[in-house]
């Protein structure tokens, strides 16, 4: 299409005539009038013929298609062999075009569009909406595309993301009107005025927006935004770092549907952003009490006096960001240690957090099942004591570069049972006495990193892969499963 490029294939019509041969490892694909015939390459598979010489395939007396295919499509047609006997065959273009769309359902996003320009027959089963449901569009726009918008709503796609842009942001509204998603993430282009050229009505259909790295999107857009996209529960603004407290109040006084709110690398929010979305001061109308996923990572202005207001009006919080957040200390995690619905904390890189906030943690309560404080110069083995008293429902701890050794790796293994995928990658300290309490206590573990552990051997190895349920084992440059 040289209008827009268009990463899901266009489907369009073929004429009877067209004549294509496809190879695939294992399968042999022949195309014919008017329907393809898909030849597996098994020995106890007996290729027949008819007077037409459209291939057709029997397997021990089978049909050589699946059972449920079998059972749902009744149009078979007796073959003649070489030897004279009649044997029942039931040809791929025999298939009703449901199954035909079970099937396609299944293949990815390239190949449901090759698969529409065999036939008529397949192109009409390719265009049934449950071929395409939760796809998302990938486009360059680049000039007018009425057809290419036709196509996508025929298809019922309601999820786009826009690779490049060059015209306005309003044909796509215009073009799908019922856009459930939409990702504009990287168009760098994208300015307050073209979004408020854009958002010109209400879109009740609209329930996520990405505008990730939009760096010339302000809070004049999230103004606009907040009025007409009232129905929106995930907002993604990662890397746009003019928004202010202000933008987060408008977000506060509109958004009250709102459950995952990306802010990552916002530079300019501070403590009264989050007051102001936790809903603490009057100003912000009750706040955004639904939020369930908060990413506040890079924040660099962000103090424990957040965390504070965070724990008192966000209290159906599932998860939280604040990674990078070096203004972040120990003092703050007595805050989320309260809240009984958090259950992701990843304190990634957090420089002032030490062994006196696993303190905090695991003595108020927490029962968060995923803990990531890789990086953090100040964890050592004293954190995994307390670990190992108070947070009994990980399942998920990332530890990577952190002080500790065999002693506290001991410590958790004995109490954290239900662990599940251990990070431990660039701890020098440990050996194999290490892996050896691993081995024997953790028997639910299924992924470990050991990365950058320069002292343990080979024997500390087998003993770990011999967990019941390993499936993942990083050792750096060798990623052996």
């Amino acid at each position: 299409m040289e209008e827009s490029q268009l990463l899901m294939t266009e489907l369009p019509a073929l004429t009877p005539s067209r004549v294509t041969l496809l190879h695939r490892s294992g399968h042999y694909y022949q195309l014919h009038q008017p329907h393809l015939a898909a030849i597996p390459t098994s020995q106890s598979q007996e290729i027949l013929y008819n007077s037409s010489n459209a291939p057709h395939y029997t397997s021990g007396g089978a049909t050589g298609l699946p059972a449920y295919a079998q059972g749902l499509s009744s149009r078979q047609q007796p073959q003649v062999t070489a030897r004279g006997t009649v044997t029942p065959s039931t040809h791929i273009s025999c298939l009703y075009p449901e199954i035909l769309a079970l099937i396609f359902s299944y293949l990815e996003v390239r190949d449901k569009g090759r698969a529409a320009q065999v036939c008529t027959a397949w192109r009409d089963a390719a265009y049934y909406r449950s071929v395409w449901r939760g796809v998302e569009a990938k486009l360059h726009l680049r000039k007018q595309a009425p057809a290419l918008f036709a196509s996508l709503v025929r298809r019922g796609v309601k999820r786009i993301q826009v690779l490049s842009l060059r015209r306005g942001l309003g044909d796509v509204l215009k073009g799908v009107p019922n856009l459930e998603a939409l990702n504009l993430s990287g168009c760098y282009n994208i300015t307050d005025a073209g979004l408020i050229n854009a958002f010109c009505q209400e879109y009740n259909t609209l329930t996520e927006l990405n505008l990730s790295l939009c760096k010339q999107v302000s809070d004049i857009s999230l103004g606009r935004i907040v009025q007409y996209l009232k129905n929106l529960e995930h907002l993604e603004l990662g890397g746009c770092c003019n928004i202010t407290n202000g933008g987060l109040l408008c977000i506060a006084w509109n958004l009250k549907k709102l459950k995952r709110l990306d802010l990552r690398s916002c530079w300019q929010v501070s403590d009264l952003g989050i007051a102001h979305l936790a809903g603490v001061n009057r100003e912000a109308a009750g706040g955004n009490l639904a939020l369930e996923h908060l990413s506040l990572q890079d924040c660099q202005r962000l103090s424990d006096e957040a965390l504070r207001h965070v724990s008192i009006g966000l209290t159906t919080l599932k998860s939280i960001n604040l990674s990078f957040c070096v203004c972040i200390t120990d003092s703050g995690l007595k805050h989320l240690a309260k809240m009984p619905s958090l259950r992701e904390l990843n304190l990634r890189s957090c420089d002032n957090i030490s062994d006196i906030g696993m303190a905090y943690l695991a003595e108020g309560g927490s029962r968060i099942s995923s803990l990531d404080v890789s990086f953090c110069d100040k964890i050592g083995d004293q954190a995994l004591v307390h670990i190992s008293q108070g947070l009994f429902n990980l399942k998920l701890l990332s530890l990577s570069a952190c002080q500790i050794s065999d002693e506290g790796i001991c410590k958790i293994a004995k109490t954290l049972h239900d662990l599940e995928t251990l990070n431990i990658g660039q701890c020098s300290r440990l050996t194999d006495k290490g892996l050896y309490t691993i081995a024997e206590s953790m028997k639910h573990l299924k992924c470990i990193d050991l990365y950058g552990c320069t002292r343990i051997s080979t024997n500390g190895l087998e003993r770990i892969m011999k967990l019941p349920e390993l499936s993942t084992l990083n050792l750096g440059l060798w990623h052996v499963r």
